[in-house]
């Protein structure tokens, strides 16, 4: 059914009719997919129905006949337990009703009604004293509620106010250092970063430290006053539309540096968080997406926390002459088994690291994506087009399984979900077809291409190349099926760009025993053989999660989902879901991706 069909079915509201009408008007002006999303959820059932009864509820909120009759019933029933006292004697139903008025139950529900009926339910705070020296400067006099929210100085504080104080370095007075967005200072509008703290609750902060003010509000109940000085600097905080993408754990309870611990904000790699200002060097406000209303809380900038991670690989260093060893890698070596790939922009000669050399694994080529610092990554939401599908890239230590579970999910739907044919210089074997299995090409012509950067992955085997072309992903993605990829784990740099916006899913083994149990149960054979049919080894199990391990410690920021591939109906089950979670709804992307 059309939206034009069923605009016409449905007593569409008017502010909804507005809305949709400028929506219209802007079409002819931006082809901005936001702007065809917004119009498909206004012209929803669902949404016209939750605004109709919105309005029918707001119409009944304003009834008269729902205002309270009085609102004094806790005092008329006092007064009716001393008429009933009096009367006790008469009746077993006044002994009841006089024992069912005393409840405490009923008591506190008629007590809620009276607050209610007159609007008691606000914080009521006392008068501001207006007395003030004549010879005074111009100082400004705030009161808040207190809550739960920090107002630190030093490295313990009981959340107060939503603020931070310190001591000025040159004039050693208590000074307001930063408004947490959110918090009850910044949601006051009154008090701003540079104010200068003259009294708190009506005691002198001269010669005072940060520690002696904290005490002070600590042993504060209910409300507290503030006798401030304005800083010239005056102005309400704005909030950033920045989001990243976290690319480490942050716990500011073991932080040594963070200025007030119980200001930090805690997260997980992976989280989204709305940095909501960055006008701080050194440490961010932040909130987490999915907390939109909560408190804003501190975290450490970028620039911070790559100074961190600089230093924690020095300490790691063993010494220049060490490292210096490791400084370019092998290319990557192939184990016994199926063709192991890698990325093309791994067989680039020697470069100089972006950052201070550590100690490098010779047998593995990922000495330059160690040395990359994740900190954040700048995200917005990519809304899905139709007919133009995200590539699902599967990335897994050898043997997990990824292959299985692609195979699993083109052959639910080979018209939908494809795999490129990859290329190969080796000859054609009996019974294959060339463009099926394989595209055999030489071996001068796949070097050509691999130094024109034309594969998105290759490697060599058994004197043989292999490869995955890039032209072959578009061609699937622009032929409007959903790509299904599961390279080696270095493809990742050059799949992830925006010209693909893969989505990247880590599949990832289960714990050790469970591993074991699985594909035995499954009498599932080793990838490590070729020429051999026979079950993995305990040795090969280890292995499986140690590479597990590593490609989470070297890429595991870049992963959109992960799925533990331990029974494969449940692995295959998630892999389905997450699929329609792609083509259906807007999910978090590098920004660039959206731009």
């Amino acid at each position: 059914m059309t939206a034009e069909v069923m605009a016409t079915d449905t007593n569409w509201d008017p502010a909804l009719s507005k809305l949709i009408s400028s929506l219209k008007e802007a079409e002819s002006l931006s082809n901005d997919q936001e702007i065809d999303f917004l119009k498909n959820l206004l012209e929803s059932k669902e949404l016209n129905a939750l605004v109709n009864v919105h309005t029918k509820v707001v119409k009944v909120g304003r009834d008269d006949r729902l205002a309270p009759i009085l609102s004094t019933s806790g005092q008329i029933l006092f007064e009716v337990l001393e008429q009933l006292s009096q009367r006790c004697h008469l009746n077993d139903d006044c002994k009841e009703a006089f024992h069912l008025l005393q409840g405490p139950y009923l008591q506190s529900l008629l007590y809620a009604h009276d607050a209610i009926a007159q609007k008691d339910f606000y914080p009521h705070l006392p008068d501001i004293p207006i007395e003030m020296d004549e010879d005074e400067e111009t100082i400004k006099i705030v009161q808040l509620v207190k809550s739960n929210e920090p107002l630190s100085g030093a490295q313990s504080a009981e959340p107060i106010v939503g603020a931070t104080i310190k001591t000025d370095e040159d004039t050693g007075k208590i000074i307001i250092a930063r408004i947490m967005h959110g918090g009850a200072a910044d949601r006051s509008g009154l008090i701003h970063v540079g104010d200068e703290v003259i009294e708190v609750n009506g005691i002198n902060v001269e010669g005072k430290t940060p520690g002696d003010v904290l005490t002070i509000l600590q042993n504060s109940e209910g409300t507290i006053t503030f006798k401030l000085v304005p800083s010239d600097g005056k102005g309400g905080q704005r909030e950033s539309k920045v989001r990243v993408r976290s690319h480490f754990n942050y716990n500011p309870e073991i932080d040594p540096y963070i200025p007030c611990k119980e200001a930090g904000l805690a997260f997980q790699r992976g989280d989204i968080l709305h940095i909501v200002a960055q006008d701080d060097a050194y440490w961010w406000q932040a909130r987490k997406e999915s907390e939109r209303t909560a408190r804003a809380g501190l975290i450490p900038s970028r620039a911070l926390q790559e100074r961190r991670i600089l230093h924690e690989r020095s300490q790691r260093e063993p010494n220049d002459s060490e490292s210096k060893k490791g400084s370019c890698a092998s290319i990557c070596t192939t184990p016994p088994g199926s063709p192991m790939l890698h990325s093309s922009s791994s067989t680039s000669s020697c470069r100089q690291p972006k950052t201070k050399k550590i100690m490098y694994d010779l047998t593995e080529n990922d000495d330059f994506d160690r040395e990359m610092i994740a900190t954040y990554e700048e995200v917005a939401k990519l809304y899905p087009r139709p007919g133009v599908y995200r590539p699902v890239v599967l990335i897994g230590a050898p043997g997990v399984g990824r292959n299985e579970l692609r195979r699993r999910l083109i052959a639910r739907d080979p018209e939908k979900f494809r795999s490129p044919v990859p290329y190969t210089t080796r000859p054609m074997r009996t019974g294959e077809v060339a463009g099926r299995e394989y595209i055999f090409v030489t071996r001068e012509k796949m070097e050509t291409e691999i130094e024109e950067g034309k594969f998105v992955e290759h490697g060599e085997y058994k004197g043989h190349l292999y490869g995955t072309s890039g032209e072959s992903v578009k061609s699937i993605v622009n032929a409007g099926c959903v790509c299904v990829l599961s390279p080696h784990y270095q493809a990742i740099k050059t799949l992830r760009t925006v010209q693909l916006k893969p989505f990247m899913i880590h599949i990832k083994p289960p714990e050790l025993e469970l591993l074991k149990k699985t594909r035995t149960d499954a009498r599932a054979k080793s990838t490590f053989d070729e020429a051999n049919a026979r079950s993995f080894t305990d040795e090969e199990f280890q292995d499986m999660i140690k590479s597990s391990e590593r490609i989470d410690f070297l890429y595991g920021h870049f992963f959109d989902d992960e799925i533990v591939n331990g029974e494969l109906l449940p692995a295959f089950e998630k892999l389905v879901i997450t699929v329609q979670r792609i083509e259906n709804e807007p999910l978090w992307a590098p920004a660039t991706w959206v731009q």
